[in-house]
């Protein structure tokens, strides 16, 4: 999901320090990670572009509240931000876009044949915001390339589908 270029946006906190966020700490033997999506063009070159571990989680419920705390912590004029919640296996659970002191979770497809249709529907759009960056329309690029990275946080992996719908539900 975290595999191609998003830019980053101005965050509330200074760049490379994760905001506090209580309900977490860095215990690596928690097993759900809070996790940031990396995406400046730097950390692409460099390598970084793997995603900056916000806290560490006993329960999903916990790494949900930790993504809360994180909404509520952004300044209110800025762009969403792509988190994920893994397992410690490193398998997506949830994702969703963090924003105006809430979070917008993707909903996970519930079979193999949805993900299919998710896949499809978001290189489709990769490649819409690809002609859309040629013809010098930048905002339409990266508003195409953002809806393919929210469809790509409904990949939840196949473990994970009924427990995370589950906890959508409860959620609400």
């Amino acid at each position: 999901m975290f595999d191609l270029p998003l830019p980053i946006h101005p965050t509330a906190y200074a760049r490379g320090v994760p905001p506090h966020i209580p309900t977490g700490d860095a215990d690596s033997n928690h097993p759900f990670a809070l996790t940031l999506s990396l995406r400046a063009p730097a950390d692409l070159m460099s390598g970084r572009a793997a995603p900056l571990v916000l806290a560490r989680f006993a329960t999903l419920a916990d790494a949900m509240l930790g993504a809360l705390d994180h909404a509520e912590g952004m300044a209110t004029n800025t762009a969403p931000q792509l988190l994920a919640i893994f397992d410690r296996d490193e398998r997506l659970v949830l994702a969703g876009a963090a924003s105006d002191c809430a979070v917008a979770w993707c909903h996970p497809v519930m079979s193999a044949t949805e993900a299919r249709g998710v896949v499809t529907e978001a290189s489709q759009l990769r490649a819409q915001a690809g002609r859309a960056a040629t013809w010098g329309e930048p905002d339409l690029a990266q508003r195409l390339r953002h809806r393919a990275d929210l469809l790509d946080g409904r990949l939840v992996d196949p473990l994970w589908r009924a427990f995370a719908a589950r906890a959508l539900q409860v959620a609400a």
